[in-house]
């Protein structure tokens, strides 16, 4: 079995720490490096739900995409619940190992992932990484479909395709209009209108926007069409893909390892209720 020192390194080859974003908090959040690994987790989000799920599997390392400690803190008391994840952890002797925006831009990457969930081919990145000779990695993706269809109809593969959470699927723009080409970017996308724009694309998928970006979006001279997710489904797709990047690594190296996907839905919100008609100031209460 390999030790998690030898695991972590070869995870640091996939996503090189080095090419994570300055604000981000990525690698190593606790672990003996001399531990033996067996059976690694992948999942989202480092939350209790996770640390459980992991003790249970009786993993030696989860690895997540989302870090625990983003911003950093003072104090892992238990009597908070990142505190309570750090000590479920580590009574258990489970290592945490965080691959965020180092992920995001990796080839393959986070938006890889998400393309190949929905059957997209990839033409390049939408942002490209200007230290990648070979124009592979950058943030988003810019895919084309085999075959034209409505945007009403690629909001449905989106929809069948992609995990479900409550919050399904929103769509701004004409349902009939024709798609073909289209953009996506797993995560947080509204930072790259611009970038899409310039893209030429029919679509971009991503998740978590916000109004006045959509708003303005929508309202310019060629109105982008928007398709938002919500932000756990975009990037569960690669939770998939690292771990049978790992299961390669381990057969390559004879480690045997036991990789798992966590099927625990950890997008926040639980719950949606439609709109009884359909949205109208002549409906609305006063």
């Amino acid at each position: 079995m390999p030790r998690l020192s030898e695991v972590i390194a070869a995870l640091d080859a996939l996503w090189p720490p080095s090419r994570a974003e300055q604000w981000d908090a990525v690698g190593t959040v606790c672990g003996d490096p001399d531990a033996e690994v067996t059976r690694v987790l992948f999942a989202v989000d480092p939350v209790q739900e996770i640390a459980d799920e992991a003790v249970k599997l009786g993993a030696d390392l989860i690895i997540t995409h989302h870090p625990l400690y983003l911003r950093g803190t003072t104090t892992v008391e238990a009597g908070t619940f990142k505190g309570r994840v750090v000590h479920t952890l580590i009574k258990n002797d489970i290592a945490l190992h965080v691959a965020h925006t180092n992920a995001d831009t990796a080839d393959p990457g986070v938006s890889d992932a998400l393309a190949g969930a929905l059957d997209l081919r990839i033409v390049g990145p939408l942002v490209p990484d200007p230290s990648d000779p070979e124009g592979r990695r950058g943030l988003g993706r810019i895919c084309e479909l085999d075959h034209p269809e409505t945007l009403r109809e690629f909001a449905a593969r989106a929809a069948a395709w992609l995990p479900p959470t409550a919050q399904g699927i929103r769509v701004a723009g004409d349902p009939d209009q024709p798609v073909r080409r289209v953009a996506v970017s797993g995560g947080s996308g509204d930072s790259l209108f611009e970038q899409v724009r310039a893209a030429g694309v029919d679509v971009f998928l991503t998740a978590d926007l916000r109004h006045h970006p959509v708003s303005e979006a929508r309202e310019t001279s060629r109105p982008l069409a928007l398709v938002d997710a919500a932000h756990w489904a975009t990037e569960w797709p690669w939770c998939e893909q690292a771990a049978a990047q790992l299961d390669a690594i381990s057969e390559r190296h004879g480690w045997g390892l036991r990789t798992h996907v966590s099927r625990t839905v950890t997008d926040p919100w639980t719950a949606h209720a439609p709109s009884v008609t359909p949205p109208s100031i002549s409906g609305a209460p006063n």
